[in-house]
């Protein structure tokens, strides 16, 4: 009665399904928050580039606005809206192409433990006087 038990339990393929998705669950998921967490670099990239643009840009133009280096980096900041970056992100300088205006972020992903990396986003504009 046992062994007969044991030799049809062996044979059955019931439950395989689960076990195959129990495997590749964890690879999948993985997989599903690296895109996401890589996503969401790429659109804090976005983010700073378009914040420098419009802040060298803003310094040539609207000099009451972007009068001192300070009110540069602040502009800068308030681009980055939903990002909230701070103003220490920025730096604005005039050198010979016009009035630039770099950015340097320490981008950190969500969770440290699946992905414990921390890389450095720049983003540099140069808009002529």
């Amino acid at each position: 009665m046992q062994s007969a038990f044991l030799r049809r339990l062996g044979r059955s393929d019931e439950g395989s399904s689960a076990v195959e998705f129990a495997v590749v669950a964890p690879f999948l998921i993985s997989m599903l928050f690296g895109i996401f967490e890589f996503g969401r670099a790429l659109w804090t990239q976005s983010m700073l580039d378009f914040a420098v643009e419009q802040a060298s840009r803003c310094a040539t133009i609207n000099m009451t606005t972007c009068g001192t280096t300070n009110q540069i980096a602040t502009y800068a900041s308030q681009q980055t809206a939903p990002l909230n970056l701070p103003a220490a992100t920025f730096t604005a300088s005039s050198p010979a192409c016009g009035h630039q205006v770099r950015a340097s972020y320490a981008f950190n992903f969500i969770s440290p433990h699946l992905l414990p990396y921390s890389i450095t986003l720049t983003s540099q504009s140069c808009y002529p006087a």
